[in-house]
């Protein structure tokens, strides 16, 4: 069986964003797009919801139609206290030693942003290998998830394309949107339904979902049938 790289996303994945930390990225995205695009709040609220249904990202919207810079925007939007808000399962450090196989991150997060949550949850010595938003280019463009060129460019970076890669590349996400569009790229795919908190999830996914689990700590019983290649 194929060894497996597993290219694990970051929130509402290995944390649970949702309990308060999109909350406060989500309200310096408004801020920002109210100060720069002189906008009142409400419109800058809807204009940031309408970039991120439209594009998958805000920041995508903000390039594309407005020019600001990338940077400055993510640096903005993600400047707080990640450590205060942060809330995810205990033992995600064991998770690091028992699942076998390369773990990089793959994440629509910015980089500081990024390491700051791997930090907090005791992954930053394990997940050494991260692609943050930053990374996420194609011919210069930005395209996060779910960029079907993007997620192409990523195996083909990692030498995990092709007929008989060295290794089975594996998606684990929240977002179904995401691993459909990495299932068509040619990952196998693992849909995390439940938040860190044990919350249920809305999306089951469809057929290009090869597994679901309610915690990232599930990973290592999944293990040999997606090497396999079975559901």
């Amino acid at each position: 069986m194929q060894p497996l790289v597993w290219f694990l996303d970051l929130d509402d994945t290995l944390h649970d964003a949702s309990h308060a930390m999109f909350r406060a990225i989500d309200a310096r995205m408004t801020d920002y797009v109210q100060h720069h695009l002189q906008l009142d709040r409400g419109d800058a609220d809807h204009l940031r919801r309408t970039y991120w249904r439209r594009y998958g990202a805000t920041l995508l919207g903000l390039i594309r139609h407005h020019g600001i810079d990338p940077d400055h925007f993510l640096r903005h939007t993600h400047d707080f206290d990640v450590a205060a808000l942060l809330r995810a399962e205990r033992g995600l450090e064991q998770l690091g030693r028992r699942l076998a196989g390369r773990k990089v991150l793959l994440s629509n997060a910015p980089s500081d942003y990024a390491a700051r949550v791997l930090r907090g949850i005791g992954l930053h010595r394990h997940i050494r290998d991260r692609y943050a938003v930053e990374s996420m280019r194609v011919h210069g463009q930005y395209r996060p998830k779910p960029a079907l060129s993007m997620l192409r460019a990523m195996l083909v970076r990692e030498k995990l394309a092709g007929r008989s890669p060295r290794a089975r590349a594996v998606l684990v996400d929240d977002n179904a949107a995401n691993l459909k569009a990495a299932r068509a790229a040619g990952f196998a795919t693992v849909l995390v339904t439940r938040h860190a908190d044990g919350a249920p999830r809305r999306l089951a996914g469809g057929s290009y979902v090869m597994g679901r689990i309610r915690s990232v700590k599930q990973l290592p019983a999944l293990a040999a049938r997606l090497r396999a290649g079975r559901r």
